[in-house]
């Protein structure tokens, strides 16, 4: 056992891989597929929307969403994930992560539902209720973030606890798939059903967009039982509300096996001034405030190239002809197509980047990972804009090095921002810097996804002012993953660390106890 390190988290952080584990990371991970499969299966509906509610209004033949309306389908739900982080962060400090942890799974299944349901007389309701509903939904997959890596941190094994917080959050890649296979399975059933010829659109595809967004709620239902029958984690229940003995009783059964623990130490740490410090003062600024600026800094650089990969799908689907122009197709054939171009794209470089950070992360270890993905997501941008002009129409040549940027992104800081926030922070703060963390990414995403959507117009696209144009944004965006790459230098190594260790709660335990010795004696009463 770590030097004043509690009986229960010893046992914790030296258990062997159990089934336990797994059952947590299957409960955790589905709510991740839920997040992605609820963000990612947007795109694949927009433009059916804009044939369906705008087809006249707009002077075009098959009709598309206005600019600002598509922004705002689009990019509220990153709106309401920033402010489901930084809530459900703080929320899952003052009550519990448990507490706290099936609210965000029941917002997202009857928003869901809600998104499906929209209705109106008119496009512009439509697509009020639409947004409303899409907010509240990326309010509550904005609480899953913190909650699922503090969970999931606060359960697993110091040895594989990186690969355990990887495979919750690999789950998205699995969710980016199902938004892709629920579109081509619902868009090929009605165009079996109701078909039409290009490029008219049948009443009946109003039901397509509606089926597919509704169906984000079936994953969350199937996992809320599962949470709820989850215990609270020991950190939690013997650092922050301060009941070791629960905490050990707890532990007891889950790892099957005799855990005992002295509530005095517990009690005399919940006494000890100086393990009260609050969330910026001056102690939390000298214990871990680099730390918390390397954190928000990483995720916030990284989730404005991430997000920018929009940027360029749609000219990818084109020219390689996975999508066709629009008056080829019908409206229900364009869903298809879209979700089988998703899914391609993410099978061959989302999943496996996300996979490979599952199996080397507690081998190679967080830093070296984060530094080697913002390093050639850096090379490969500034590969693809500086002979853009030559890149761009060699599809094929431009293809790969697009798919190497995001799987170093998934294989690299996608995964490791993710993780490293729900490890260097003290047990009653951990859930809330996560959550900044993440609300600092999510801004980040908001700017990838909407400032480069309007930076990389060369006036070829109408609705939108003409601006720098695609080959500057690039630049843009490979010194925006550079400057990742030099504030990675704030964060610390975790691998192979015990979460009081790296928190420093370890050394609060034994300045309580008076020395190691009496400690180790204490702790083991």
């Amino acid at each position: 056992m770590a030097k004043g390190q509690l009986e229960v988290l010893s046992a914790l952080d030296k258990a062997r891989t159990q089934w336990y584990h797994f059952t947590a990371i299957i409960i955790a991970g589905m709510g991740f597929f839920t997040d992605a499969y609820d963000l990612f299966c947007i795109p694949t509906v927009t433009k059916l929307l804009g044939r369906i509610y705008y087809g006249h209004s707009s002077g075009t033949d098959v009709g598309t969403l206005p600019v600002n309306v598509n922004a705002a389908v689009s990019g509220v739900a990153l709106c309401g994930t920033l402010a489901g982080q930084l809530f459900f962060g703080w929320l899952g400090d003052k009550l519990g992560r448990k507490k706290v942890y099936g609210l965000t799974l029941m917002i997202m299944m009857i928003s869901a539902i809600g998104s499906g349901l929209s209705i109106g007389k008119t496009a512009k309701s439509v697509m009020t209720s639409l947004c409303f509903f899409r907010f509240w939904l990326g309010f509550g997959i904005g609480g899953d973030y913190p909650l699922s890596a503090t969970i999931m941190s606060e359960y697993a094994n110091k040895k594989t606890r990186g690969a355990f917080i990887a495979a919750v959050f690999a789950m998205q890649g699995f969710g980016i798939l199902a938004g892709g296979a629920v579109s081509i399975v619902v868009s090929k059933a009605f165009m079996t059903a109701f078909p039409v010829e290009a490029p008219h659109t049948p009443p009946e595809a109003d039901f397509v967009w509606r089926i597919i967004l509704m169906f984000g709620a079936v994953p969350a239902a199937l996992t809320y039982y599962w949470r709820m029958k989850m215990p609270e984690t020991a950190r939690f229940t013997a650092l922050v509300a301060g009941n070791a003995k629960k905490a050990a009783m707890d532990m007891s059964n889950v790892l099957q096996m005799d855990i005992h623990e002295d509530q005095k130490v517990v009690e005399a740490i919940a006494r000890d001034e100086a393990t009260k410090f609050c969330l910026f003062s001056n102690e939390f600024l000298k214990r871990h405030g680099s730390h918390l600026l390397g954190t928000t800094s990483t995720w916030f650089l990284l989730d404005i190239a991430f997000y920018s990969q929009n940027l360029f799908q749609s000219n990818i689907y084109s020219k390689i002809g996975w999508v066709a122009s629009a008056k080829e197709m019908s409206g229900i054939e364009e869903v298809y197509k879209i979700g089988r171009a998703q899914s391609l794209i993410a099978l061959c470089s989302t999943v496996p980047g996300y996979w490979f950070t599952v199996l080397l992360i507690d081998r190679i270890g967080r830093f070296k990972i984060q530094l080697m993905g913002f390093f050639f997501m850096t090379v490969f941008m500034f590969a693809i804009a500086i002979p853009y002009g030559y890149v761009s129409t060699h599809i094929t040549l431009f293809l790969v090095l697009y798919a190497f940027t995001f799987f170093f992104s998934n294989f690299g800081p996608n995964s490791t921002t993710f993780i490293v926030p729900a490890e260097i922070f003290p047990a009653r703060l951990r859930s809330t810097c996560h959550g900044i963390s993440a609300a600092a990414g999510k801004a980040g995403a908001i700017i990838g996804a909407f400032g480069f959507l309007y930076l990389s117009q060369d006036g070829s696209t109408k609705g939108y002012p003409r601006s720098i144009g695609p080959r500057k944004s690039l630049l843009i965006l490979a010194a925006v993953n550079a400057l990742g790459f030099l504030f990675t230098f704030l964060v610390p190594e975790t691998n192979g660390r015990s979460l009081e260790d790296l928190s420093g709660e370890n050394e609060e335990v034994l300045e309580i106890t008076g020395s190691s010795g009496r400690s180790n004696q204490a702790l083991h009463l």
